[in-house]
């Protein structure tokens, strides 16, 4: 069992990746870039691990492989920002943390996972901290940038870093792979069909009931939008899904990291009413809200995409497509809603739903105004179904 082994239908890559490992064509930026779901922080890991390996194979046996894998490598930092942004002065810390030599392996390896929140062209500050180091390597630290495109990072940093572009997987590789780690055939091909490619979706609804029904939830949307009022409640229903699966991933996090500070300044009463306590106090809080916002945008995310594969389906069976639907066990709905609903109607539903998409992520549109609007453009005229 090697580093590799977890990584789905990326086998070009992994040769590059191979290679590079073992000392060939070795460079100190990388960008990876690919959809949602194609693997981008898997390879990511994956490639520090092997970096690090004792054989420089990423064998999976040695000590080097099993920290870095598991995450715990003390010299393999990694960086996922829970907010939209990525802050100038975080960034400039880790700069100056990953110019020291390793401790204990053979690089100093950073992996930021979302390169694409270093800034803007018109924003530059926290990209601009990261190329200078970029630029003007350390001869030990490897940077490992992770984005949906080559056109979400800056233009200054992409130049500077050798880009691999992950491939989405096929149903038919991420329905193997689930066997192979131990899962039923049919949830298997299930969950290969309902993750449109995401590996780490599919991993969840195989295993998560909770998953599972949420997403039953938002796919049988659709057929309830018969009425104005049928999609307002529809649209504060999606919300709050959001809002609940949100809450029930922060909970604990947040009450550790409260845990966290209230151990830096003392457990007794006059530690824990001081004013650095308590503007601590409100900066954590401040972060957790900003977190929290984020992540009820990234679930909201996932839910509008699985809501478009529903539209898909039903165009491809209005023009005669052949295959399985993504939403298979729906086909039911989704015959009754190509009946009622022109290729043309379809297509701009679909718009409707990227236009909210666009609203929340891009102009900060509330949640719950972006999505009752949507779920009116969604309304078949004079209500059919």
């Amino acid at each position: 069992m090697s580093v590799w082994d977890d990584l789905v239908g990326q086998q070009s890559v992994l040769e590059t990746l191979r290679h590079a490992a073992a000392g060939e064509g070795m460079t100190h930026a990388w960008l990876f870039t690919g959809p949602p779901g194609s693997g981008r922080s898997n390879v990511a890991r994956a490639f520090a691990a092997a970096l690090q390996c004792e054989s420089r194979t990423g064998c999976g046996h040695c000590e080097a492989c099993r920290l870095g894998i598991s995450g715990s490598h003390p010299d393999i930092k990694w960086v996922k920002s829970e907010t939209s942004v990525l802050y100038v002065d975080d960034m400039r810390d880790l700069v100056l943390s990953a110019s020291k030599f390793p401790s204990v392996g053979r690089w100093q390896i950073v992996v930021i996972e979302d390169a694409d929140r270093l800034g803007t062209p018109e924003n530059p500050r926290t990209g601009n901290a990261l190329l200078k180091a970029i630029e003007e390597p350390t001869p030990k630290t490897v940077w490992l940038l992770c984005a949906p495109t080559r056109a979400d990072v800056l233009p200054t940093i992409v130049s500077r870093s050798r880009s691999v572009t992950l491939a989405t997987p096929t149903g038919e590789q991420i329905t193997d792979f689930l066997v192979r780690s131990g899962i039923d055939a049919t949830v298997a091909s299930f969950a290969a069909r309902a993750s449109q490619g995401h590996i780490g979706r599919a991993r969840a609804l195989c295993v998560d009931e909770g998953t599972r029904h949420r997403r039953r939830e938002i796919v049988s949307l659709p057929a309830r939008l018969t009425s104005i009022g049928s999609c307002m409640t529809a649209a504060t229903n999606l919300n709050e899904l959001a809002k609940e699966e949100t809450e029930a991933i922060t909970a604990e996090t947040e009450e550790r990291e409260l845990k966290e500070l209230q151990a830096i300044f003392g457990s007794e009463r006059k530690d824990l009413a001081s004013r650095s306590y308590r503007a601590a106090l409100a900066s954590l809080e401040k972060l957790q809200k900003q977190k929290a916002k984020r992540r009820v945008l990234d679930v909201i995310d996932r839910a509008l995409m699985d809501l478009v594969s529903v539209y898909r389906d039903a165009i491809a069976l209005s023009v005669g497509a052949p295959g399985m639907l993504v939403n298979e066990e729906l086909r039911g709905d989704v015959q009754s809603l190509a009946r009622a609903a022109s290729p043309e109607e379809l297509l701009r539903m679909i718009d409707a739903i990227f236009t909210a998409r666009e609203q929340m992520l891009e102009f900060n549109v509330p949640p719950q105004l972006a999505l009752e609007s949507m779920s009116v453009a969604l309304r078949l005229p004079g209500g059919r179904q």
